[in-house]
């Protein structure tokens, strides 16, 4: 299955979706106005890699701000993993958020109670000085 990489800018996050390295992650901002165009490639990518997926996988969202359209994206993707688990794969969200923005540790709060995942709740600030 081919690997998703797409490079982050000022308006969409990176993305990594790589089956072969088990690594997954969306990181930095997402305020994309074709959210679709977007993130439904990504959606599909998981529908598709159900069969695939064999082993534990770490999901990691480190986001620094999303818009109200791209969270509703997120939402999906999370129901992807979600229906994932259900099938068998063994998925943990790692979600990470900064000390200085309690908002995004509480959008990640709100999403855990949404679908049922484990979700692990990491302060970048703390990872930085542990670090630095």
């Amino acid at each position: 299955m081919e690997k998703i990489i797409i490079l982050g800018t000022d308006v969409s996050p990176k993305v990594v979706f790589d089956l072969e390295n088990n690594n997954f992650f969306i990181k930095g901002k997402s305020v994309v106005t074709e959210v679709d165009a977007f993130y439904a490639p990504l959606i599909e990518w998981l529908e598709n890699a159900q069969e695939k997926l064999n082993k534990r996988i770490d999901f990691v969202f480190d986001l620094e701000y999303f818009n109200i359209f791209s969270s509703k994206r997120i939402l999906f993707i999370l129901y992807k993993l979600s229906d994932l688990k259900k099938s068998g794969v063994d998925v943990n969200v790692i979600w990470h958020f900064s000390m200085e923005d309690d908002d995004m540790k509480e959008v990640g709060e709100d999403f855990a109670c949404m679908v049922n995942l484990p979700f692990e709740f990491i302060s970048n600030t703390v990872m930085h000085r542990e670090f630095a």
